[in-house]
């Protein structure tokens, strides 16, 4: 008899942990916004894109949970904080945007980024991309560049219609040189403790497979 659940796809390490159900899934999808939020606040905060952990916990949230319940969870994270919750990364000036300002901003596309690299990493990992280091590690790298995908033309145009001057270097001074290093150890830091956790607790998954 199956199990009611709004997982989809095959198990992830959550499954192997935590068996599927509706509730179950209801509270990771609110974990992982929950840590988005907070990782969200350990920020460097530049202008116009703040350093932050956000982006490691948008793309553990997907290698964890999977496709499904990380989508859900960044649109949770997203809606959040459009409703006006200081979620989203403080500003230069320590302050915090929210509403339809943040997602129109300079840092929107990395906002909608999150969404499609929490489910580009939770598909991998539903087809066992996080169990060795390699994978996880072209994984984790790969998100990062959807992330940047959306998020550097966003911020191209949103600075362009700031009339910031040379709109086109400032994006890649403000919105990518600052982050490939720490982006890079953020994949290598996944890389090694994603497959440790699956070696802990063992390849045999629990769960409904669908």
């Amino acid at each position: 008899m199956s199990t009611l659940t709004i997982a989809y796809g095959r198990p992830t390490l959550a499954d192997r942990i935590f068996s599927r159900g509706l509730v179950t899934d209801i509270i990771l999808v609110a974990a992982g916004t929950a840590l988005t939020s907070v990782l969200a606040q350990i920020a460097i905060p530049l202008w116009p894109v703040p350093i932050t952990g956000q982006t490691f916990a948008v793309l553990f949230v997907g290698a964890t949970l999977g496709a499904t319940r990380a989508v859900l969870s960044m649109a949770l994270y997203l809606a959040i904080g459009l409703l006006g919750l200081p979620v989203f990364a403080p500003q230069a000036n320590g302050s915090h945007i929210t509403g339809l300002a943040a997602l129109l901003g300079p840092t929107g596309g990395y906002l909608v980024g999150f969404i499609l690299a929490a489910a580009f990493v939770g598909w991998l990992a539903q087809r066992e991309w996080d169990r060795k280091w390699l994978r996880t590690l072209l994984a984790f790298l790969g998100g990062t560049v959807v992330i940047y995908a959306i998020g550097l033309p966003w911020l191209y145009i949103a600075l362009t219609n700031l009339h910031v001057p040379n709109a086109l270097q400032a994006t890649l001074t403000g919105g990518l040189y600052p982050f490939l290093v720490g982006d890079t150890l953020k994949a290598i830091f996944a890389a090694v403790l994603l497959p440790i956790v699956w070696r802990l607790v063992g390849p045999k998954t629990k769960g409904t497979a669908e």
